[in-house]
């Protein structure tokens, strides 16, 4: 079998964002980039990530990110991988913030996690390999 590479389009990116439940949000930290493994929702075409106060989650207010998350199957050799660009905030108004709650998708992570970081897509790109 010969593998093929497809790009994918918006809405189905969208979907395969929101079907797996750890992603990684690329941002600068003391001018390098830094990568962090996080739990994230995808709510009306929005990455929502819970975070610790004072942490890396001050970083990423108003600061320009990349996301990625992805599912590969090694023994295969398939998968699909989806990345995000777009302007990260921090949600402190409290309308917004009952919108994005949702007590089935908690961190993992151990800790407090009151903080709402919302990255607005600006640009996704998504591709998939399967075997033809």
């Amino acid at each position: 079998m010969t593998a093929v590479m497809d790009r994918l389009g918006v809405s189905e990116s969208l979907r395969l964002l929101g079907s797996v439940p750890v992603g990684r949000v690329v941002y600068t930290e003391q001018a390098l980039p830094a990568i962090r493994p996080v739990n994230f929702r995808v709510v009306a075409g929005h990455i929502v990530l819970r975070g610790p106060a004072g942490s890396w989650t001050r970083r990423l207010h108003r600061e320009v990110v990349a996301f990625e998350a992805d599912r590969i199957d090694e023994g295969d050799r398939t998968g699909w991988s989806v990345v995000v660009l777009g302007r990260a905030r921090r949600v402190t108004d409290v309308d917004e913030l009952v919108a994005l709650f949702d007590q089935e998708h908690r961190p993992w992570a151990p800790g407090v996690r009151d903080v709402v970081v919302v990255i607005d897509i600006e640009q996704i790109t998504g591709r998939r390999v399967s075997l033809a």
